[in-house]
């Protein structure tokens, strides 16, 4: 009898056991299926659309005329030994810019840009070459802020150093392109403002205020190079070198964005 009742509870502790197993696996269960199913909050726009805006361009140009002159000047000659080579050259080198003070050229103005020496070599077509001296090589960058005095400090550099200076790389200048390049901006954005206003009275629209401003575009001046042979050298010992400077083109583009009042 005791036995028969011992074995009915242990039943009975069995059949709790699992029914507490079934509803953890079912809570479980639901909780894992609810987490899955819940809704992702959705993305929000917040464009408001786009405002109404007018681009126009404009292109200012102005004209200027070189006012100074660049040019190259350098000395070479071969003496037997290399001091004497040095010295003459040196004197040389000397007179010329002597002359070009005497021409008005600033001594802030001139540049050295150089100074070679090397052993000079004759070849023979038997034995080994001889030695015939040394070439010494001075160079000067020259700058004439007075265009009107080019010329004349070009062949008085000439004649100073006579056939041993060398001048080169004559390039007219503009002494302030920025002022040039200032009145080339203002008039772009002349341009560019009248524009805009012909389409906004043509589309019965107001102008407004000027969103963006960028200049697309600026010309920078042109140096120009003028070649001089060697053979003209003896020439210019009596005469002032002839230049002509022309005119240069500055021009200057601009883009610029308006919004409708």
């Amino acid at each position: 009898m005791n036995r028969s009742v011992t074995l009915s509870a242990k039943g009975v502790l069995v059949a709790l056991v699992s029914a507490l197993a079934l509803l953890v696996a079912y809570l479980l269960g639901n909780g894992g299926s609810t987490a899955q199913a819940a809704p992702q909050a959705p993305a929000v726009s917040t464009g408001s659309g786009h405002a109404r805006t007018l681009v126009m361009t404009g292109t200012g140009r102005t004209v200027g005329v070189p006012d100074e002159l660049s040019f190259s000047v350098s000395v070479g000659l071969v003496r037997p030994d290399l001091a004497t080579a040095l010295a003459d050259a040196n004197a040389t080198m000397k007179r010329v810019l002597t002359s070009l003070a005497s021409s008005g050229v600033q001594r802030s103005d001139v540049q050295t840009t150089g100074l070679s020496m090397n052993a000079v070599y004759d070849y023979h077509s038997s034995g080994p070459p001889t030695l015939r001296g040394y070439r010494v090589s001075q160079r000067a960058q020259v700058l004439v802020r007075d265009l009107s005095k080019g010329g004349a400090a070009v062949t008085a550099a000439v004649h100073a150093g006579g056939n041993d200076v060398r001048v080169g790389s004559l390039g007219l200048r503009i002494a302030d392109p920025e002022a040039l390049l200032a009145k080339s901006r203002a008039a772009a954005v002349k341009e560019a403002t009248a524009k805009a206003q012909e389409y906004a009275d043509a589309t019965g629209q107001t102008l407004g205020d000027v969103l963006s401003l960028r200049e697309v575009h600026a010309s920078a001046p042109v140096v120009r190079m003028q070649a001089l042979p060697a053979a003209s050298f003896d020439a210019l010992k009596g005469a002032a070198l002839p230049i002509r400077a022309g005119k240069d083109k500055l021009a200057v583009t601009v883009r610029i964005e308006w919004s409708f009042a």
